[in-house]
């Protein structure tokens, strides 16, 4: 099968890019890139060009998850892979690429969530301008979450088509999947629910990173939405928050980490209060509720109906 590097970048749809720009600026810590074609913004947290790429549209949400592959001979594996399990794969235009700054890229339709999946293995480094933490040392673009509506057939798929790994699942509400053979906890995961956005996520360096925030975003007015407390699948420490748009953003300290071979089992939990939080947090009725995907092809149903 093919090899992951790492979760890439999230491509979001919000209401207004240059406010949430700022906002992913100055409350939660990326670094701006600038303005590309369209006025879509660009932010990174890494020396990549950017970590995460900002879309108008009225209808805010995930608009694409881009996956880094190891190099381009896994590209190509990949791209071979999933065309012989049926999938549609599509080639982004050359000039489309050269406007994200990365090489050559192929999207297709994740069947479950609607959400369009990105592979490329170039993005073009900044690594004379390395990026410069702000409010929080924020460590790497960590995890996007989205809801599915048929839970176990979307993991499965995820392990036997996608070549993710499952690390924890909390029955019948949340996977914890790492693009193999990324090593952390979960680089996606999948909740239980009609098709949605759940939350992006950004890893930071220390607790304190967190107990800062705290202050800094009630201080600044911005919802907090669930935490701080620690979660029992990875053992990271959480705080979620709203966006301008009312999506849910989270930051996270420490994660569990598996090795390349002979990785431990997935843990199924109860779904129960204390398989999300050790510490006892309950969730604010506002997070994980707002956030569209953005549907560029067949859905699960369809291509049964099809058959």
């Amino acid at each position: 099968m093919f090899r992951y590097s790492k979760l890439g970048y999230v491509a979001l749809n919000v209401s207004d890019p240059k406010r949430s720009a700022d906002f992913y600026e100055t409350h939660v810590g990326l670094q701006s890139e600038g303005e590309g074609e369209g006025g879509i913004q660009f932010l990174r947290c890494s020396t990549d060009h950017h970590n995460v790429v900002l879309y108008p549209s009225d209808q805010p949400g995930v608009k694409r998850i881009g996956w880094e592959m190891e190099n381009e001979d896994e590209l190509d594996k990949a791209v071979q892979s999933l065309r012989e399990s049926g999938l549609d794969l599509r080639e982004v235009p050359r000039d489309e690429c050269q406007a994200l700054h990365q090489g050559r890229s192929v999207r297709f339709t994740e069947p479950y969530s609607g959400a369009t999946f990105e592979l490329y293995s170039v993005i073009n480094q900044l690594r004379g301008s390395p990026f410069v933490p702000t409010v929080a040392n924020i460590q790497r673009i960590g995890h996007i979450v989205v809801k599915v509506p048929e839970h176990e057939a979307a993991i499965d798929y995820y392990v036997k088509t996608l070549n993710f790994r499952a690390s924890d699942i909390i029955n019948d509400k949340v996977a914890f999947l790492r693009c193999w053979p990324n090593k952390f906890h979960h680089t996606m995961g999948l909740g239980s629910g009609p098709r949605g956005m759940h939350h992006i996520n950004f890893m930071v360096s220390e607790i304190d990173d967190v107990g800062r925030a705290i202050h800094r975003l009630k201080k600044a007015q911005v919802p907090i939405v669930y935490g701080p407390g620690r979660h029992p699948p990875s053992g990271s420490i959480f705080l979620y928050f709203l966006d301008p748009d009312g999506m849910t953003v989270e930051y996270s300290f420490g994660m569990e980490e598996f090795p390349e071979d002979q990785a431990r089992k997935a843990q199924y939990l109860e779904a129960r209060a204390d398989s999300f939080d050790y510490w006892g947090a309950v969730a604010d009725p506002r997070k994980s509720s707002f956030g569209a995907v953005e549907i560029n092809g067949p859905l699960i149903e369809e291509i049964e109906a099809a058959k």
